[in-house]
């Protein structure tokens, strides 16, 4: 069966962001690369470039990893407040849905306290310190 993983970009802070993520789900990082780690002479990068992340990887729970990197500086800024996509977490009981929100919402801005939905989740949304939009869901009905 097919698998998603969210795979988000950053302006120069995907390390910073990465370890605040590992310091809410916990685990290990499966794989870090810089941009000095992958060499090429017709792409010559700064000094500053060379140590931004090319890739990073995040195994989250059994099945899932979230994956990201920096955007190099010739390639331009994302706008972080157009970026209108999410990334959907479901929790396994609402101990865990809080924990995950109360974390990752740190220092974001609350578009909808976790709470019980009026389609039957407990349910939140928010974006992160680092731009990225977060939707926590534990469905009671999914977990029996």
């Amino acid at each position: 069966m097919a698998q998603i993983n969210p795979y988000i970009h950053f302006n120069g802070n995907a390390e910073e962001a990465f370890l605040f993520y590992k310091s809410v789900f916990g685990g290990e990082f499966a794989m870090i690369s810089r941009f000095k780690d992958m060499s090429i002479p017709e792409s010559p990068m700064s000094e500053k470039e060379a140590e931004k992340i090319m890739h990073i990887a995040l195994p989250i729970g059994n099945h899932s990893i979230l994956m990201g990197s920096d955007t190099p500086e010739f390639m331009g800024k994302h706008n972080e407040n157009e970026t209108r996509s999410k990334i959907s977490i479901s929790a396994e009981s609402k101990t865990e849905a809080d924990h995950i929100f109360n974390g990752l919402s740190e220092g974001g801005t609350i578009e909808m306290p976790i709470e019980e939905s009026p389609w039957g989740s407990y349910f939140g949304m928010f974006r992160d310190k680092f731009g990225i939009e977060w939707m926590i869901d534990f469905d009671q009905r999914r977990n029996q």
